[in-house]
């Protein structure tokens, strides 16, 4: 039997869809809600709806925006033949901090993972070909921003390997990867700036 009221038990529910989110944790953040103030609740709850109604994928490179295409690809300020390739839109925050990185993103969604299902398809990696081969774009180098993971080198060798015709015709473009500053299992996402910041001085060719 059901203790919890079903409205309750709806909230927990959905916290524990979140990643990272036990039955504990949820129910401790259902309960704190409740005892919030209405005024807050409801503050909570048109914030979430303005997350999905109030943000876009920007249609040249992925990322999270307000308005299509995001304030990156249309600054003039960046170098636009420099492509640095994350995995999620968090990765961009992170790179930005350091201030070193002065080129453009392509944010891919995740990563090929046949244990799980995920291919090319899934993500937007066939997005990325169709940018580096444009003419207008004229890339130069590609710089895999990626974690260190199978997954991360799995993505890396296909889209190397597509690329490899584009790459005969145009001998000014490289594709590089960040070096030394991660390690193995770290997430970009959690990487400290200094460390980040390294790692993107001191990429190497693929």
């Amino acid at each position: 039997m059901n203790l919890l009221p079903t409205s309750i038990t709806r909230v927990i529910e959905s916290f524990e869809r979140l990643p990272g989110i036990g039955p504990k944790s949820a129910t401790r953040l259902a309960f704190y809600l409740l005892h919030m103030p209405k005024e807050d609740v409801e503050r909570f709850a048109d914030a979430l709806i303005k997350l999905k109604n109030g943000t876009k994928l920007c249609s040249v490179c992925k990322n999270v925006c307000e308005e299509d295409p995001c304030p990156i690809c249309t600054n003039p300020g960046r170098d636009h033949t420099t492509l640095c390739v994350v995995e999620q839109p968090t990765d961009v925050l992170a790179i930005e901090k350091t201030g070193v990185f002065h080129g453009v993103y392509h944010v891919l969604h995740g990563l090929i993972d046949p244990l799980n299902n995920i291919g090319p398809d899934e993500i937007y990696i066939h997005e990325l070909l169709k940018r580096v081969a444009s003419i207008e774009l004229r890339v130069k180098e590609i710089i895999f921003a990626l974690n260190s993971t199978m997954e991360s080198e799995a993505t890396i060798m296909y889209v190397s390997k597509q690329l490899s015709a584009i790459r005969l015709q145009r001998s000014d473009m490289k594709i590089t990867r960040l070096a030394h500053g991660l390690p193995i299992g770290a997430d970009i996402e959690y990487a400290d700036e200094v460390t980040l910041k390294r790692a993107m001085e001191g990429r190497r060719e693929y």
